[in-house]
């Protein structure tokens, strides 16, 4: 199976199926998706590949003030659309203190969001639990607030911390093309930050482990800070791990 899909639009679009569980299960492809910004989905061919994934669901993790700047999801027959701006505190990386620990800096931000964004990042796991047919969720890079997701429900499914970073870190793969197109969108801005694009898995690593000493376990976290309930945790794993 192919992790990455490629777009002439939209980058950074991966498949999460195939990592093990510590049940002996596995998550299955072709049934949840994680992307940048799917505005620049507009080619005759990208549609067709994105109709070709059956999506139903798409989940639009950004500000409604960045959809207003940057572009939406074209409106296609069949396909949800959902907009849960889980971060509640902006901040611009590019200008960002070159001078702080990155990865905890990162990580700081990750903790504010999942904090702040209980109720969204409810709402996010309760829409993946319930759908019928494919689900993609995206941010603007597809790197924090996907990756933050991507890792929660990851965790929900039992798959291991090792496999989770290793997924996070795969936006470390589209790094450049992150730098050039801020570049291009920001002419005569100066990039302050030199971390800007980067996803190590040193960042999800210690935001889990903030969850955890805050929580006791990001299981704890999801059953009490964000009240999911167990049905949908079930339904989680009914939908995406293998029999």
């Amino acid at each position: 199976m192919t992790r990455h899909i490629a777009f002439e639009g939209p980058i950074n679009f991966r498949d999460l199926g195939g990592y093990p569980t510590a049940d002996g299960r596995s998550v299955r492809w072709g049934r949840l998706y994680r992307s940048a910004s799917l505005a620049t989905l507009t080619s005759p061919a990208d549609l067709d590949r994105f109709r070709a994934l059956d999506i139903g669901t798409v989940i639009d993790l950004r500000y409604p003030w960045e959809i207003d700047r940057r572009g939406r999801v074209p409106e296609l027959d069949g396909v949800a659309y959902h907009n849960l701006s889980i971060e509640h505190r902006p901040y611009d990386q590019a200008e960002i203190d070159p001078d702080v620990d990155p990865w905890r800096y990162l990580a700081d931000r990750f903790a504010e969001v999942a904090e702040d964004g209980a109720a969204e990042i409810r709402e996010v796991l309760e829409v993946i639990a319930a759908a019928d047919r494919p689900v993609v969720f995206h941010c603007a890079s597809g790197k924090d607030r996907t990756g933050l997701i991507g890792a929660l429900v990851l965790t929900l499914l039992g798959v291991g911390e090792d496999d989770v970073a290793a997924d996070f870190a795969l936006t470390e793969l589209v790094t450049a093309r992150l730098v050039a197109d801020w570049r291009a969108g920001n002419p005569g801005r100066a990039l302050r930050w030199p971390a800007f694009g980067r996803a190590p898995e040193a960042v999800i690593r210690h935001a889990l482990a903030d969850l955890t000493a805050a929580h006791g376990s990001v299981h704890a976290y999801a059953t009490g800070k964000v009240r999911l309930g167990g049905a949908s945790i079930d339904a989680l794993r009914a939908r995406l791990l293998t029999d």
